[in-house]
């Protein structure tokens, strides 16, 4: 069986759910406490962290990145990256807009402050990072919230990774409700559709000891 080491709160194990989800690919899930450092998970991902794909036959890729170009290189037939150059090149260029600067300026700052330091044993939050993380998801919420009313998905004409790598972030922070949706209409019915495919239910069943997630969090309609 296909195993995924990953946290449930962390995006970046989620948006490969996704990925593996929208393809039908089946997989068990597997928590890794990264934290512990445990070394024959070491031995087989040296940068100890997650997620991490164990395919049945052994490979070990790590990365969501690296996971994801294997995913669409491996199982083709449901597409996530685009046809065109000019499609991939969006894909592309949204992941890592989605991973790299929302995950340093937002998710980094709330998710790791309120979520990791707490399951982790490392203290309280840093009161001056989550004032920068909300700080900063305004305007990325804007930017989502202009891509979902000029597009009908985030990177063109067709659902794609981009989607799934910005939903993976936002599904994490709503968890928390730490995503105020009034201020941006269109990227709530944009999370709203794509909350809504066969491949997000697992991800919000989700649940974690000393957190409750808004009501809205599971309903499909808001």
């Amino acid at each position: 069986m296909r195993i995924l080491y990953h946290l449930p709160l962390s995006p970046y194990s989620r948006k490969v759910r996704l990925v593996l989800g929208e393809k039908r690919l089946p997989f068990e899930l597997k928590t890794e406490r990264v934290w512990e450092r445990r070394p024959e998970y070491l031995d087989r991902n040296p940068a100890g962290t997650v997620p991490m794909l164990q395919e049945s036959n052994g490979l070990c890729i790590p990365d969501s990145w690296v996971i994801c170009e294997y995913l669409e290189e491996a199982y083709p037939d449901t597409p996530l990256l685009g046809r065109t150059l000019a499609e991939r090149v969006e894909v592309r260029r949204l992941v890592v807009w989605f991973d790299e600067k929302f995950g340093s300026e937002v998710s980094r700052n709330l998710l790791n402050e309120k979520v990791m330091k707490r399951i982790s044993g490392k203290g309280n939050p840093d009161g001056a990072a989550l004032r920068a993380g909300y700080a900063h998801i305004r305007t990325h919420l804007s930017y989502i919230d202009w891509l979902a009313e000029t597009r009908q998905w985030l990177a063109g004409n067709m659902l794609s990774m981009a989607d799934f790598a910005a939903a993976a972030h936002l599904s994490c922070l709503d968890f928390l409700d730490d995503v105020d949706w009034s201020r941006a209409p269109a990227a709530k019915d944009w999370y709203a559709r794509v909350k809504s495919r066969p491949c997000f239910r697992a991800l919000l069943q989700d649940r974690m000891t000393g957190f409750n997630p808004p009501a809205h969090y599971a309903d499909l309609d808001f």
